[in-house]
């Protein structure tokens, strides 16, 4: 990459942060929302004048950058300043029929009962690489700042660093094969993607999309040692990351180390210590190891237990996410045609919902399509991008996949491709920025968006 290419993407990286944080204060200053949020049932019940979300909920009510805070924004900023045991972070009472309280605050804490079971807090449901590098970036800020706005300033940063990164490994990844052009196209794209302001928000997208496009960057120059690395840590930001093992064990069959895995002690192929083969198997599963390790500790074992048990997600329920994700089809297309539909579907048939759903269908149909594509040209990448959709698709609730296929590289490939032929990427252009907006706005509001 030349400096005038880096150069360019990092002046258009400010601008874009720049542009997308000031759209979403000027968003707020200027119109007021109708309560409550129709797009989900409980949002519905969580939204209303009487019961806002959050009421109680300290790290999501700091007025710093509270335009990028939303939902779990609290879980990330909790752990930051107080670990996974803060005080401050809502917990599920065991005790007390499995109900959410924020210990801290004495308006919803439970009373202590003797002998009970220890509240488990919700933020074990996440992981800690993001919250850490959050703490990290808010040392210098203290100086001026409270520890609540020194964090959501460092989230802010954290996230918008991590896009940078994905936005120059994204143009290393491309330049190749799609040219100068082309491979702007491809920031460009991934910038304006109709969620891509999450990369500037304090969720952990901005940073795993940073890790996990620069580690299929440096696959791509055979530095695994450094590919490795930054597969830990992504790994260690959402466990999607552990999906990297896929595109890192093909380069590494490709390299034909492998072969030298099958030998016998007495002679050795291609003349060189086996201690070096089995090493790059090793930095091969990197991300199987660091997440397995993590799986069979404390912060693991809580995580499934919260994931399970209040967020409702696990690995892959195949039959469930037919289910769920068909009936929230059906449910968008009553609330488009404004059909009654059955008694159990009354509640989700109006146009938030369907307006959300339709988002989400968009992303999921666009994502398949590009990931299939994108197999014939950056096959890797293509593995890897399946394996972030159907993990995201199969493991929870009907929500968010347009959310998370951010991660999937091969989306802004195959884009990028499409958007030679200039009526496309004008097209697309102008429907992913306007999209992105309303998406940026509502999250600036607390409506849910993904």
């Amino acid at each position: 990459m030349n400096k005038v290419t880096f150069r360019n993407i990092v002046l258009l990286w400010l601008a874009w942060v720049l542009i997308v944080v000031g759209f979403q204060a000027l968003a707020t200053a200027r119109i007021q929302p109708q309560w409550p949020d129709h797009s989900q049932w409980w949002t519905e019940l969580t939204t209303t004048e009487k019961a806002k979300y959050q009421e109680g909920h300290p790290y999501l009510l700091e007025p710093m950058m509270n335009n990028q805070v939303a939902w779990d924004s609290e879980y990330y900023l909790a752990i930051a300043i107080g670990g996974y045991d803060n005080p401050c972070s809502p917990t599920i009472d065991l005790d007390n029929g499995g109900n959410v309280s924020v210990p801290c605050t004495t308006k919803n804490a439970p009373p202590p009962k003797e002998g009970g079971q220890k509240p488990i807090s919700l933020s074990y449901a996440f992981f800690p690489f993001y919250p850490l590098m959050i703490a990290l970036f808010s040392l210098p800020l203290k100086l001026f700042l409270t520890p609540i706005a020194a964090a959501a300033l460092a989230g802010v940063i954290v996230s918008a660093l991590g896009a940078l990164a994905a936005m120059l490994a994204l143009y290393d990844l491309t330049y190749e094969s799609l040219g100068e052009e082309g491979g702007m196209r491809a920031v460009f794209y991934l910038i304006i993607f109709p969620t891509g302001f999450f990369l500037a928000q304090i969720y952990t997208e901005g940073l795993f999309v940073g890790l996990a496009f620069s580690c299929l960057a440096m696959l791509k120059r055979k530095r695994l040692v450094l590919a490795a690395l930054l597969a830990a840590a992504a790994t260690m930001t959402r466990a999607v990351g552990v999906t990297l093992a896929i595109p890192m064990i093909i380069t590494w069959i490709q390299t034909n180390e492998w072969h030298a895995l099958d030998l016998e002690w007495s002679q050795l192929y291609y003349h060189r210590p086996p201690w070096k083969s089995v090493w790059g198997a090793l930095l091969a599963f990197t991300p199987v190891i660091v997440f397995a390790i993590w799986k069979f500790s404390y912060f693991g074992l809580a995580f499934n237990f919260v994931e399970n048990n209040f967020f409702g997600r696990t690995f892959m329920d195949v039959g469930y996410a037919f289910d769920t994700w068909g009936r929230s089809f059906a449910e968008m297309v009553a609330g488009m045609l404004n059909l009654k539909g059955p008694p159990s579907m009354q509640m989700f048939i109006n146009s938030q919902h369907s307006a959300y759903y339709f988002t989400e269908f968009l992303g999921m149909a666009l994502a398949l399509i590009t990931i299939m594509r994108c197999r014939e040209t950056h096959p890797e990448v293509a593995w890897f991008s399946l394996a972030v959709f159907l993990i995201s698709w199969g493991s929870g609730p009907a929500q968010g996949i347009h959310r998370y296929v951010l991660a999937a590289p091969a989306i802004f490939i195959v884009l990028a491709q499409w958007g030679k032929n200039p009526v496309f990427d004008r097209a697309w252009t102008l429907a992913s920025a306007l999209l992105m907006g309303l998406l940026a706005m509502l999250y600036a509001f607390n409506y849910w968006v993904a």
